[in-house]
């Protein structure tokens, strides 16, 4: 492993044509390609997000949804759900043919499914939204499906399951999808139930997930005070599922609303390069957000989603892009604050490698700290329940209970977080940057970073499975070692090491979507002792790797 992967000398500049998916060779590959259940790597795998893949690698490809979409129809029977299954898509190339593979079998098994009207994109948590409200009241549960890669390179698809209680599923429902899926993908692809495409045996309902989302939206935001205070709000939705709703939303309430491009194309030709030379539309990255940070003097809060939504960024004319730790302290330390019909036992979740000035922040308020490994799947129970008020990812995703204390969605909702520094700014008169300042001053200081490098499946597989005692030094960065582990506050398998001291921190752990490890690191003194844990933390993790 390298100090840091490379910057790009294209990071943050405009893609150039060489670097553009060619659409037609995904689509053709989709359908025409086939793989080989023998080898891992084209095998179905479900990783914290869903199954993720391409197409020309044979990792995502028509007989990996059908064998997917199979076993979860199977799942749905084992387990006694028959209400309606809400499909949403976001705008990668591949969705549209996953979408339509996806109907197919769903039909020919007879299951009710809704999709949006038209072959509109849908958000994730406008899915999720769809089955917490359908679950309220009594009859047969609803589930769901969003076919999406995420932030992930315009070549990859994605496709995750929603169970009945709106979240992604958990690792036991997963592990038994995944397994089943495979099962299927081995057998002949004529032995398999499916009908011919677009001759499905029970016809397809529409379902207006956009009118709905954006109505209820009042229930979690107090969209009055942002309509009240005219804030100048600009909107990217960086190509993605949700182009149709920002513009959507500054209608419905009167809002000083901007969306600065509402353009789609599947190449994604207009979002910048990012760090490692590819695109992304990763809301979070300063170079995935460069253009939008060229325009932010013109509003007083700048707003992003990546391709499913489910992610926020936040920028602002001073502090430019935050940190996705530093919006989540600041959302927390509001929010804490102005909800009062919260319940005052729900904890504060946050995962194992998000900065501890989260929980300095909530346990400031009076608040408790859930600590979870990575995986948005960690928070849904919490969410689900109302044990939690807040569950936040160190990666931009969060989502939040409703203002009356009700469940909202139980899964990441970009646009409620991107929403919600929009009600900051109007309520507090501060802007997110500006607000942040405050909490670091006052609880600070805190140095984080994360940094990735690429890893063969083996290298993963290895760190998955490292054990506490695997890190013997007795020191970090010259502070005494007071806890090394592999579990996180809740119990839970980390999938890694994460070793503490007085002063900083670090964790490693695989990717579950990329082929990258990560290192993430935080010092409580300075830069530099950030530098010194990072430096330390990676020959380690080399040594033990055997590198």
């Amino acid at each position: 492993m390298t100090p840091a992967m490379s910057l790009d000398p294209r990071a943050g500049k405009p893609a150039t044509e060489e670097m553009l998916a060619d659409l037609s060779k995904l689509e053709h590959a989709y359908y025409d390609e086939h793989p080989d259940p023998s080898r891992s790597s084209e095998r179905v795998a479900f990783g914290t997000s869903g199954h993720r893949g391409s197409s020309i690698r044979r990792s995502f490809n028509e007989d990996h949804i059908v064998a997917i979409t199979e076993a979860i129809c199977d799942f749905r029977e084992n387990n006694g759900i028959f209400g309606p299954l809400y499909l949403g898509m976001d705008t990668h190339a591949l969705s549209v043919p996953a979408h339509a593979t996806a109907v197919d079998v769903l039909g020919a098994r007879g299951v009710r499914v809704l999709v949006a009207p038209g072959g509109a994109y849908t958000p994730t948590p406008a899915v999720s939204r769809a089955i917490v409200t359908h679950n309220r009241d009594p009859g047969a549960r609803a589930d769901g499906i969003v076919i999406t890669p995420s932030h992930n390179p315009p070549e990859d698809g994605g496709f995750k399951y929603n169970p009945p209680h709106g979240g992604p599923a958990e690792s036991a429902i997963t592990s038994w999808i995944e397994r089943r899926a495979n099962d299927l993908l081995a057998r002949a692809r004529e032995q398999r139930a499916r009908t011919p495409t677009g001759k499905t045996s029970r016809p397809v309902e529409t379902y207006d997930f956009a009118t709905r989302y954006i109505e209820d939206l009042k229930e979690a935001i107090d969209v009055e005070a942002i309509a009240r205070a005219r804030p100048k709000l600009g909107v990217d939705p960086l190509g993605g599922a949700s182009v149709e709703y920002w513009g959507r939303i500054g209608q419905r309430y009167g809002l000083d609303l901007t969306v600065v491009n509402s353009t789609v194309d599947k190449t994604f030709r207009f979002v910048p390069v990012d760090h490692d030379g590819r695109i992304r539309t990763d809301c979070s990255s300063p170079y995935a957000m460069a253009n939008v940070l060229a325009q932010r003097s013109r509003f007083d809060v700048a707003l992003a989603n990546d391709g499913d939504a489910d992610r926020h960024g936040v920028v602002t004319p001073k502090a430019g892009l935050l940190p996705p730790n530093h919006y989540l302290c600041v959302a927390i330390d509001y929010l804490l604050q102005h909800r009062p019909a919260w319940p005052s036992a729900a904890a504060v979740g946050m995962t194992a490698v998000s900065s501890d000035l989260i929980r300095r922040v909530a346990e400031r308020l009076g608040r408790s700290v859930l600590e979870v490994p990575v995986g948005f799947k960690w928070f849904v129970s919490g969410l689900h329940e109302r044990t939690l008020s807040f569950g936040g990812e160190e990666s931009a995703g969060a989502s939040l209970l409703a203002r009356d204390g009700s469940t909202w969605t139980t899964d990441k909702d970009g646009i409620l977080l991107a929403m919600l520094a929009a009600e900051i700014v109007s309520v507090t008169g501060t802007d997110p940057g500006t607000y942040y300042a405050r909490i670091d001053e006052a609880l600070g200081p805190s140095f984080y970073e994360r940094r990735d490098a690429p890893a063969s499946a083996a290298t993963r597989d290895r760190l998955r499975t490292l054990r506490a005692d695997d890190w013997s030094a007795p020191l970090l960065a010259g502070d005494r070692v007071r806890a090394r582990r592999t579990t996180a506050g809740s119990g839970a398998d980390l999938g890694g090491l994460k070793v503490t001291t007085d002063h900083g921190w670090f964790a490693v752990r695989p990717s579950g979507t990329e082929d990258v490890y990560k290192v993430y690191a935080e010092s409580f003194r300075s830069a530099d002792h950030l530098q010194a844990i990072i430096g330390e933390a990676i020959a380690g993790v080399s040594a033990l790797l055997g590198q």
